[in-house]
């Protein structure tokens, strides 16, 4: 495939193992890796790249499941250059590659409040901007005021939130869209308000979560009027076991893998969950985590 790609200044490698990238550190090799240098690389590979070829965003894989089997065609990995966090008065653009935590400290500092909620959700802002990720009382939506993004052709494209159709958890954004970076609206306040409010958030997750297990965050979405993590518990799923993948009895709603996990055992232990969730409730889960990829 290498061949048929156009020529790029980032780095290009073909057969790149993608497991130890995602935080379930389970999945297989990418095609073709691709890291671009900046976002004009970017843009003349999409402008060159042959249509028939399939492109795949990757951030730090934090809400992810790779198939064992891999991906076809091109993994695109955003590196530091897409990483850049500035601010002015009570703004702040960022990256897509940065991360929310470093988004919610970038903020801080700065003193922007209404930022926080990122210091609680493990991942990238291009990642939350199209999940519209939320956690401890906000969403992604509720502070951005412009997006930025390139087509699959390589086209840039600057909107309002507005026109991302956001919804819990999900953006209407076309799903070839790649983002570049976003700019956040806070409001002003001191450094040492908005210290003690992430503060609060780490014990929260902390005393709650298991993060410091091999875990993708929320396995399900909360459906309307429920919590995910109820309907599991109730359905007898707490400490569910398939292979190496484990229904976490600290929060049952995240998977783990307990150290010999597959990406098909993880799998496998999602849809095990949601069957025996709509069983005993009639409720369907949804998944949370994005699965990418080919199964063995």
């Amino acid at each position: 495939m290498l061949k048929s790609l156009p020529h790029v200044r980032g780095k290009l490698t073909a057969n790149a193992p993608l497991k130890d990238q995602t935080w379930f550190r389970v999945g297989g090799h990418a095609e073709v890796l691709f890291s671009p240098k900046d976002a004009e690389d970017l843009a003349a590979f999409l402008a060159a790249c042959p249509q028939e070829i399939p492109l795949t965003v990757i951030g730090v894989a934090s809400n992810l499941l790779i198939r064992d089997g891999g991906v076809a065609g091109v993994v695109i990995k955003l590196g530091p250059a897409f990483a850049s966090i500035t601010t002015e008065g009570a703004t702040l653009t960022a990256g897509a590659a940065a991360l929310d935590l470093n988004i919610a400290r970038a903020a801080q500092k700065a003193r922007i409040a209404g930022l926080e909620f990122l210091s609680g959700i493990p991942g990238t802002l291009g990642g939350a901007l199209r999940m519209n990720a939320g956690a401890h009382g906000g969403e992604i939506k509720d502070s951005v005021t412009s997006i930025t993004a390139l087509d699959r052709a390589g086209r840039s494209h600057t909107i309002p939130p507005q026109e991302m159709g956001f919804a819990y958890r999900h953006s209407a954004a076309p799903a070839d869209w790649l983002f570049i970076s976003a700019t956040l609206q806070g409001r002003a306040a001191s450094p040492e308000t908005i210290a003690a409010r992430m503060k609060d958030i780490a014990e929260a997750r902390t005393a709650a979560q298991p993060i410091r297990e091999k875990t993708g965050g929320s396995t399900f979405a909360n459906p309307q009027g429920h919590k995910a993590w109820e309907l599991i518990d109730k359905a007898g799923c707490c400490g569910l076991t398939i292979g190496g993948a484990k229904m976490s009895e600290k929060h049952c709603n995240f998977m783990i893998n307990t150290g010999s996990a597959t990406a098909a055992d993880l799998e496998a232990l999602g849809e095990e969950v949601r069957r025996r969730v709509h069983e005993q409730s009639g409720i369907e889960l949804q998944w949370e985590i994005r699965r990418i990829g080919r199964k063995n």
